[in-house]
C-alpha cells in the first residue's frame, strides 16, 4: 500500500464542532480547505519529476469541511506514490513534490485559515 502524506491541523474537527454549537456554518470551512490546497497545486506541480507530463497533470485538490487534500495520480498514472516516496527495490529515489509544495506555501495556506477563522468568529459574535 502506498503511503499517503499528511499535514494535520490539530483541532479542526473540535473547531467544526464547535462552530456548530455557536451557530456557525462549517460548511465555511471547505471553502478555505479548497483554497488553501489550491495554494499547494501549481507548486507541486512545478516540483514534480517530468517524462510526460501525465503525473504532474494529475496533481489536483479537493475538500471536506475537515481537511483541504492535494492528490497525485490516479487509475491511468498508478505511478504517483512510487514516485513521491521512492521505491529502493526498484532504484527509485523519492522525490516528495507534494509535502515539499506543502511545506513551503505554509506562511500562505496557514493565513488563509486565520483569516477565514477571524472572519467566523467575528459573524458569530455579531449575531
Amino acid at each position: 500500500m502506498a503511503k499517503r502524506s499528511l499535514i494535520e491541523i490539530k483541532g479542526a474537527s473540535q473547531l467544526a464542532r464547535t462552530l456548530r454549537k455557536a451557530g456557525a456554518d462549517a460548511k465555511d470551512l471547505k471553502d478555505v480547505n479548497r483554497k488553501a490546497a489550491d495554494v499547494v497545486v501549481p507548486v507541486a506541480k512545478g516540483g514534480v519529476p517530468v517524462r510526460s507530463h501525465r503525473l504532474e497533470n494529475s496533481i489536483r485538490s479537493g475538500a471536506t469541511q475537515k481537511a483541504g487534500v492535494i492528490r497525485a495520480g490516479r487509475k491511468s498514472v498508478p505511478y504517483a506514490g512510487p514516485i513521491h516516496w521512492g521505491w529502493p527495490g526498484h532504484h527509485i529515489k523519492p522525490h516528495t513534490f507534494l509535502t515539499d509544495a506543502a511545506k513551503s506555501t505554509e506562511p500562505e495556506w496557514t493565513e488563509l485559515y486565520e483569516q477565514e477563522i477571524k472572519k467566523i468568529i467575528e459573524q458569530v459574535q455579531g449575531e
